[in-house]
């Protein structure tokens, strides 16, 4: 039965992939313009070129770099955030119109002014930090919530010290359900940093590319490294997923 689920789950995404070449195929056709929508010939062959080019790999692994950067500070003063707050109520009133101003600020009005103060190469991370924050926050507390909600009765009965109850017990167990969701935050911090990158014109990026293919309407090249992003954002999100189905495996 769980094979079968499993088939029928691929069948499904297959089944979406082949909608959207479809609808792409109607698309160009009504369209007929090369330079609104491109081919799918003419993207696949650009995609092709930008895999064998050193350039695309340099941007690719800058982008990447600023992406795992504003990915692990995040995660990291994201968690110490969120220990406080479980540990204080009065200090997770203090964050809460905090984290809420960051969840709502438009990327573009932060990306335009960090460039009066930083340069274009460190602005797109401070944005990624900006978005990421509040996720990796809110993901990491709702987790440390649903742990002591579980456990704290019993580690104040066997008078387990709060300092251990917190490093081995409540972020242990906390870790799965973070790291699950962990795929989805890296993948939209990707898109945050090429936004950003695109924004600021970032030079040897995957936005800077972008911004370079649409100044000079290279739309299959522009489509062609959309596409790409894509795909690394889900091999990302694949990448965690994996991680997290194989600590599950080893502790069960």
């Amino acid at each position: 039965m769980k094979k079968f689920r499993l088939d029928k789950n691929i069948l499904f995404s297959l089944l979406s992939i082949a909608f959207l070449w479809l609808f792409w195929l109607i698309a160009y056709y009504c369209v007929k313009n090369e330079y609104v929508l491109p081919s799918i010939g003419a993207t696949f062959s650009e995609m092709g070129k930008l895999l064998a080019s050193g350039s695309f790999w340099t941007a690719f692994g800058n982008t990447l770099l600023r992406t795992f950067g504003a990915f692990a500070f995040s995660l990291v003063f994201g968690t110490l955030l969120a220990v406080a707050a479980l540990l204080h109520k009065g200090i997770r009133a203090f964050f809460a119109p905090i984290i809420s101003i960051l969840r709502t600020v438009p990327t573009m009005a932060i990306v335009l002014v960090l460039l009066l103060w930083t340069t274009p190469a460190f602005a797109p991370v401070v944005v990624s930090v900006l978005v990421l924050l509040p996720a990796v926050y809110a993901a990491v507390l709702a987790s440390l919530d649903d742990v002591k909600t579980r456990y704290d009765e019993m580690a104040r009965a066997y008078r387990v010290s709060l300092g251990k109850r917190i490093t081995q017990i409540y972020l242990p167990l906390a870790a799965p359900p973070v790291l699950k969701q962990a795929g989805g935050i890296f993948s939209m911090g990707l898109k945050i940093t090429v936004s950003g990158e695109v924004l600021a014109s970032t030079y040897r990026s995957l936005g800077g590319l972008m911004q370079q293919a649409k100044a000079f309407v290279q739309m299959p090249e522009l489509l062609a490294l959309t596409i790409l992003t894509v795909l690394i954002g889900f091999a990302l999100e694949g990448l965690c997923l994996l991680a997290y189905k194989l600590i599950v495996r080893w502790r069960a």
